[in-house]
């Protein structure tokens, strides 16, 4: 159900409000102004009232019935005996429970704003006079545009220049940079992964690849099915069950305050306090374990999730290349090897020379500085190391700067094209040396993670991802995944979310997911949820939760917790329900008065919240 005041503020202020009023009509009994106290009480009661009824009316209005509805009969009933404390206690819980809603719901997200800044608005077209800066949306099909290092492609567009390295990681999964020759097609919300780049735009911004998953995210966020809180399911069949009680009760006796006391001590209040109390306590816990989940309801759908959907790169796989093998050609050692080549690679910005410099020093390698350094950028580098000269590069470039390269000894290394590596060679002093194998590595905790979705009563793991079969295949096989989706574009991912969605046995489903290309389907599934490392901003704006800490196995965390948090829920509503059951047997023979039956809530209210607050604990 919707909450009662949208305002995140809004609940707080008028539990608080409520609370003050209450001890205001108590300060005004004790001085003996008891007609005034009254009337401030009947007056709190009142006031809540307005609200109540628009919101249920709302409610009901969309064919459901809400929590608030016994609320709403047990306050209107109080104020029509006159029962005007224990309508304002009524009122108090009603409000404090709404509070503690709106704390549990609060939403971190800003839905489309980062993906919208994202998107570039300035492009740099050719003109007359050289190049000059444009408005993203005042580019045509046929202009050219030039593409600095580092910034985002802004339009779909063929390269003029001779190569263009881009990675495209954010759109199709694929972790390495790809390279595209002459006439090649690049897509907008890739980046420039390599040197200057000219495109001639072949389709306007607003039809773009990056535009159409704007306008997926935004349809995604309306096709969401609407949401029931726990606390409602239950008030569905409580509420028929309490009128017919008090209706009983009334007519047996012919005194209406008895249906009134029924009335308020079923006032429900482990739906309202409890319930959200146990939701609001694992958000914090789940806090404390490297996952903001953003608010109560998507820690109600984790404890709900019967699929997981993965995506590999940045989520199975950490998203960038690191080296796998050297392997040595000219005996001089791996090590040494890895050495001269990383020392020439700290001049160069390519993505691949980072991972080589990387290794280098991780492994404690001391590093020189190079001379006469030259680079053919997206081609190769050449230098001089420690009186050595160092290329690195492809085969075809080492030759064309004298290199001895033999094609069967470029090739050794790695299990070929299926594998989805990269391989750089690196030549010293004018032969051949090593071949060295990078690929994107998989997260060392990442194959525990499906045993451990699957112990917490996860029935499908499954991977979507826009890289290829092959690639994908493998790390399935390594992680023991149920199902693999692959070379998805972002409409395809979408389509296996809603197919998910609709097999009851199935859904309710969980997307997790890093990139651009995850949004529309980490907004259209149950609950999203994003790895919120570098450069994951879009998705984790859609996201329903976000893993802080660079670890895959903290989705299991998050189920974990969700089932925990969801289960102590529900044991503090039957709980809670239970006893106000009998005491609404009780008030129903006149044996517990409506002020009275509002003080023995509370008491009930006291044990469910502290049952409540065992989902802070593990």
């Amino acid at each position: 159900m919707k909450s009662l005041f949208a305002a995140d503020t809004r609940p707080r202020l008028i539990a608080l409000a409520t609370l003050v009023l209450i001890g205001v009509g108590a300060a005004l009994h004790l001085a003996g102004l008891g007609t005034a106290g009254d009337a401030v009480w009947a007056a709190t009661v009142a006031v809540m009232l307005v609200p109540l009824t628009i919101s249920i009316i709302r409610t009901l209005a969309q064919g459901r019935v809400g929590v608030d509805a016994i609320a709403l009969v047990a306050m209107a009933g109080a104020l029509a005996v006159g029962e005007y404390l224990a309508g304002a206690v009524i009122a108090l819980m009603l409000s404090g429970g709404n509070a503690l809603e709106a704390a549990a719901a609060r939403r971190a997200r800003r839905e489309l704003t980062a993906l919208l800044e994202r998107m570039p608005r300035i492009a740099h077209r050719r003109s007359e006079g050289g190049w000059e800066e444009v408005p993203v949306e005042s580019l045509g099909v046929g202009d050219v545009v030039l593409v600095r290092p580092g910034e985002m492609v802004p339009v779909d567009g063929a390269v003029q220049s001779a190569e263009a390295t881009v990675d495209e990681s954010a759109l199709t999964g694929e972790s390495m940079p790809v390279a595209h020759v002459r006439g090649g097609l690049v897509q907008s919300g890739s980046a420039n992964a390599g040197d200057a780049f000219e495109i001639e735009a072949t389709r306007l911004a607003s039809e773009s690849a990056y535009a159409n998953i704007v306008r997926l995210v935004r349809a995604a966020e309306t096709e969401r099915a609407p949401f029931v809180r726990l606390a409602d399911r239950y008030a569905a069949v409580f509420l028929p069950v309490t009128l017919a009680l008090a209706g009983l009760a009334w007519a047996l006796s012919a005194d209406p305050v008895r249906a009134v006391a029924v009335l308020v001590v079923a006032t429900p209040c482990p739906l309202i306090l409890a319930a959200p109390i146990a939701i609001i306590s694992g958000v914090s816990r789940a806090a404390r374990s490297g996952v903001i989940v953003k608010g109560g309801r998507a820690i109600e759908r984790l404890g709900e999730a019967r699929t997981v959907l993965l995506d590999k790169t940045g989520t199975l796989t950490l998203g960038e290349p690191t080296v796998r093998e050297i392997v040595s050609l000219d005996g001089g050692g791996e090590e040494e090897t890895l050495r001269l080549a990383a020392s020439l690679d700290q001049l160069s910005p390519h993505v691949l020379a980072e991972a080589l410099v990387h290794d280098a020093e991780r492994r404690g390698l001391r590093l020189a500085e190079p001379s006469d350094a030259v680079e053919d950028p997206g081609q190769g580098v050449e230098g001089t190391v420690d009186g050595r000269r160092v290329a690195i590069g492809s085969s075809a470039w080492l030759r064309a700067r004298g290199y001895e390269v033999d094609s069967a000894a470029a090739e050794t290394g790695g299990d070929g094209e299926a594998a989805g590596l990269a391989k750089v060679l690196v030549g010293i002093d004018g032969r051949l040396a090593a071949v060295v194998v990078m690929a994107d590595s998989l997260r060392d905790d990442a194959r525990d993670l499906a045993p451990q979705l699957r112990n917490s009563g996860v029935v499908e793991v499954a991977m979507v991802t826009g890289d290829r079969r092959s690639i994908a295949e493998q790390i399935a096989a390594d992680t023991g995944l149920d199902r693999v989706y692959a070379e998805l574009s972002p409409e395809d991912k979408l389509d296996v979310v809603k197919e998910m969605r609709s097999d009851p046995d199935l859904s309710p489903v969980a997307m997790v997911g890093d990139g651009v290309n995850d949004a529309p389907a980490l907004a259209v599934a149950d609950v999203g949820i994003a790895m919120g490392g570098p450069g994951a901003t879009v998705s984790s704006e859609t996201a329903d939760a976000v893993i802080t800490v660079d670890r895959i196995d903290r989705v299991a965390t998050a189920v974990s917790i969700g089932r925990r948090s969801l289960g102590i829920a529900r044991q503090s509503v039957v709980f809670g329900i239970g006893l106000s059951g009998v005491a609404m047997v009780f008030a129903a023979f006149g044996y517990i008065p409506p002020v009275a039956g509002a003080l023995l809530q509370e008491g009930i209210d006291v044990a469910v919240i502290l049952n409540a607050l065992r989902a802070r604990t593990g």
